[in-house]
């Protein structure tokens, strides 16, 4: 059983497509060839060439190297890696049928492979921070691998995803090497989040990360409450705008720092809380994400409630940083890098 990591366009835009339709997809534009036709990788060469005149030639044996699988390697009962771009978790899947090719097809959807998805997805930080380096991979499509992956990914798979326990020491020391040699082919900024997640995790456990938050709505200029740990009458923090907190927009925060998914039940908690606590808005912070239909059923509460993942989080507390007080700033150190951007050769 190999294990393939296939990802839904470059921002995760076709993400839902992919988990509704039970399939992954080819997602290169204008490729409406039946590609099984292609024996040999030279006709796929030659092919990708005359679709994409103005790619270099590294780019299409690029672009290659990671097509040709979809069409001819990848077979019924491997697994399939699709880590979200929207959620701090990845999707997990069995391949449940051949290639299948439709020329006539939207754009960029003529190739697809029917995928099993299991019932709920993985979270990011269950995995070591190797296997992680590999969910990063700026390929498309590739296979995972490195560091006895497919065995270790297939035992963590039977035990629930559980995180892994009795990993060789010479494994997990690995990590550090896998940063110096995937640096080219991986997302830095996407690992560098890993890594910022995973210290938050460990440092504002519990009711802690509600103090987080709230350092990031004050640095945002809003005046806060923040309830004291245990029933909190249905809001973490309460905040208003001016001197005071009086002033519109009135807000009513809740904040989960489990890593298991929120559902659709404690939202609408949050939603009558709103009412109770005269808010005008509503903001809830869910470290580990939101169960899949929550986005969609909430849609007509957009102009009243707001949902933030750890994506969400991460993102503001990056803008509001030079904000903190320096205490905070103390227990959670971090430092702008700037570097060249690499060049991306997948689409």
């Amino acid at each position: 059983m190999a294990i393939w990591l296939i990802r839904a366009g470059s921002h995760g835009e076709y993400e839902q497509k992919f988990i509704q339709d039970n399939r992954v997809y080819l997602t290169w534009d204008n490729l409406d060839q039946d590609l099984a036709r292609l024996t040999e990788r030279a006709a796929l060469t030659a092919l990708m060439v005359s679709l994409y005149p103005d790619a270099k030639p590294k780019t299409v044996q690029n672009w290659v190297s990671q097509i040709w699988p979809f069409a001819h390697e990848i077979k019924k009962g491997d697994l399939v890696v699709l880590p979200s771009k929207s959620q701090p978790v990845i999707y997990f899947g069995e391949i449940s049928g051949d290639y299948t090719s439709e020329p006539a097809g939207v754009n960029p959807f003529y190739h697809w492979r029917p995928v099993k998805w299991m019932a709920e997805p993985a979270q990011r930080a269950s995995f070591s921070q190797d296997l992680l380096y590999s969910f990063g991979a700026f390929m498309t499509i590739c296979r995972i691998q490195r560091n006895n992956a497919e065995q270790r990914i297939i035992a963590m798979r039977a035990n629930g995803w559980n995180p892994e326990t009795g990993v060789a020491a010479s494994k997990v020391a690995s990590a550090a090497q896998a940063t110096d040699e995937t640096a080219e082919e991986a997302d830095l900024e996407e690992l560098a989040r890993d890594q910022i997640a995973q210290l938050i995790a460990a440092k504002f456990k519990g009711h802690n990360l509600t103090r987080l938050v709230e350092a990031v709505l004050q640095a945002q200029g809003y005046t806060t409450y923040r309830s004291p740990e245990g029933a909190d009458g249905g809001a973490d923090i309460l905040a208003g705008s001016g001197p005071l907190g009086f002033e519109a927009p009135r807000l009513c925060i809740e904040v989960k720092s489990e890593t298991t998914q929120i559902g659709r039940e404690a939202v609408d908690k949050l939603l009558g809380a709103m009412t109770k606590f005269n808010a005008d808005q509503g903001l809830f912070v869910a470290w580990g994400g939101f169960k899949g239909n929550v986005h969609k059923e909430l849609a007509s509460q957009f102009f009243r409630l707001r949902l933030w993942t750890q994506k969400e989080l991460l993102e503001q507390l990056f803008e509001q940083y030079e904000k903190l007080d320096d205490e905070l700033k103390a227990e959670l150190p971090l430092k702008r890098v700037w570097m060249v951007a690499a060049a991306q050769e997948t689409v």
